[in-house]
């Protein structure tokens, strides 16, 4: 079996993450494609470093992230995992880091004060699901295979299902994770994974058409609104009204709705302030 570092030396010379820019938009992409952008320690570093560089540039106002190669992202990667099992503690101590260091990125994408896209052109599985999941949109080729499968390796995908049964209805959830199955775009958009499922050759304008009308809309707006969303789904639905009629308010005290609102009146495009 490989040690960690050999995997580690493997996969060295290949920078695991790459950012462009597109007018607005941020393009991320997970580029480690022989190894379908598993999500190793290395490429989970580089993600939350991009993430981090996102979060304070204000001149992003949309993520489009996508995968490099065949597949958007694989999951965890498998190789690196059970080289770890020759720790001295079993693996125990990397195990934790690697579960951390993932909800820490996945929180991270919910947190950004702008909209994430995910862009899935092949499979998605796993932790890869996972991402989708949480992303706050996501376009498929329909050539895109969902699933968490972990179960058929003696994995249950239990981070996973954290996103996905957010996104999904339960018994859909509970049967991905229990039978390990692979479903296909068409199936993952009935259950509500992703928004819209295009030919392969439209997907990447498919996502950014998506992409650049989102940075068209006022970033402390969206920051806003994207925020109060992922509290309210985790309340009571008083609470959450309640919750959300403060949000309106907090809103409306904002220049950019002053902008927004007499803008519209005035049958004129709005120029943003973000604040």
């Amino acid at each position: 079996m490989a040690s960690p570092q050999a995997i580690e030396a493997e996969t060295a010379t290949e920078p695991p993450i790459l950012r462009e820019m597109d007018g607005g938009v941020a393009i991320v992409t997970l580029n480690v494609p022989r190894r379908i952008n598993a999500l190793s320690m290395d490429m989970l570093a580089a993600l939350k470093e991009t993430l981090e560089g996102i979060r304070d540039d204000t001149a992003v106002r949309a993520v489009v992230l996508r995968g490099a190669g065949r597949g958007f992202c694989a999951g965890h990667d498998l190789k690196e995992i059970n080289a770890h099992r020759q720790d001295a503690d079993g693996g125990k101590g990397y195990f934790a880091d690697l579960f951390a260091a993932c909800t820490e990125v996945m929180l991270m994408i919910a947190r950004l004060p702008v909209a994430v896209i995910a862009e899935v052109q092949g499979i998605a599985t796993a932790a890869g699901c996972q991402l989708v999941s949480t992303c706050d949109m996501a376009v498929a080729s329909t050539e895109a295979k969902f699933g968490v499968n972990g179960v058929n390796a003696g994995l249950f995908c239990s981070t996973p299902m954290v996103a996905l049964s957010r996104n999904i209805p339960r018994k859909a959830t509970m049967e991905m994770l229990v039978l390990g199955e692979i479903i296909d775009a068409k199936r993952a958009q009935s259950l509500g994974l992703v928004n819209h499922v295009v030919a392969p050759d439209e997907l990447s304008e498919k996502t950014m058409e998506m992409a650049k009308r989102a940075a068209q809309k006022s970033r402390a707006v969206v920051a806003l609104g994207k925020q109060a969303f992922y509290a309210q789904v985790e309340l009571g639905i008083v609470e959450a009204y309640r919750h959300m009629a403060d949000v309106m308010v907090e809103n409306l005290l904002m220049r950019d709705s002053e902008i927004g609102i007499s803008a519209f009146i005035e049958k004129r495009s709005p120029e943003w302030e973000d604040k």
